[in-house]
């Protein structure tokens, strides 16, 4: 079952490094996604997996490692010869969930699971509950972009609807509302260029799973889920959101 979430934002310049002069800009966020890492440390659990868009679904296996190569930063983890010949790059969603992961030496301890950015909601959810359900206490960090159409400046350009799009995700976010992630809409959400959909439908799935246990009463009132909405910014444009979940009841 599901124990604990963490959701964060994958912009590859959240790497001071690479985000170079830029970097004290995004230090709040860094901050809250570092706090949402420690809360998800905090809790006991047999499994911790990260979760992130990508081309397609698919989980990566031990020979996997983490580089920024492709976006200009000469940082690969762990250490593999520069052709990577024996393992497979992590998509950069994954690749930020492990630098974030391993600022804290958890990142080896991890599992890395990607979902197609197009997936159909459905196929989210089901692939949630099965994450929820390969331990006894599980963990997931969870990472995904917002709109990426908030300004004129945005990689999307300025899109109306993206404003309220962003505030419903941030509002499900905050209260753990995982029916409210189960029905973004996925058109809408490509036509805003939403990064995190399908991974935010991940975690709907694997809450609700927990959810759909069928626990006596007085279980069901100690496993009521908590949130905190650690930061929701749009510093270029795009929505960026942190988030910690505890749901096994206790506190965040």
């Amino acid at each position: 079952m599901i124990v604990s979430a963490a959701v964060c934002p994958h912009p590859p310049i959240l790497v001071p490094a690479l985000a170079a002069g830029a970097a004290p800009e995004l230090d709040g966020l860094r901050a809250a996604c570092d706090d949402a890492v420690r809360r998800l440390a905090a809790h006991d659990v047999d499994a911790l997996i990260v979760v992130g868009g990508a081309p397609e679904t698919r989980a990566y296996g031990a020979g996997a490692y983490a580089t920024l190569r492709p976006y200009g930063l000469d940082w690969t983890s762990p250490v593999v010869p520069a052709d990577g010949y024996g393992g497979e790059a992590l998509p950069l969603s994954l690749t930020i969930g492990y630098w974030l992961l391993e600022r804290h030496g958890m990142a080896a301890q991890a599992r890395y699971q990607s979902v197609a950015f197009d997936a159909d909601p459905d196929a989210c959810l089901r692939l949630g509950a099965e994450l929820a359900g390969s331990a006894a206490r599980v963990a997931l960090l969870v990472m995904g972009d917002g709109s990426a159409c908030r300004t004129e400046k945005a990689p999307g350009y300025l899109d109306e609807r993206a404003q309220g799009y962003d505030e419903r995700v941030a509002q499900a976010l905050g209260k753990a509302d995982a029916a409210a992630l189960a029905a973004l809409d996925p058109g809408l959400s490509a036509e805003l260029q939403v990064a995190g959909r399908a991974a935010w439908q991940v975690l709907a799935g694997a809450a609700r799973a927990e959810g759909r246990k069928g626990a006596p009463a007085a279980r069901a009132a100690e496993a009521e889920p908590t949130a905190a909405l650690l930061a929701d910014e749009a510093p270029y444009g795009v929505g960026y959101f942190v988030a910690s979940w505890a749901l096994e009841g206790g506190t965040l």
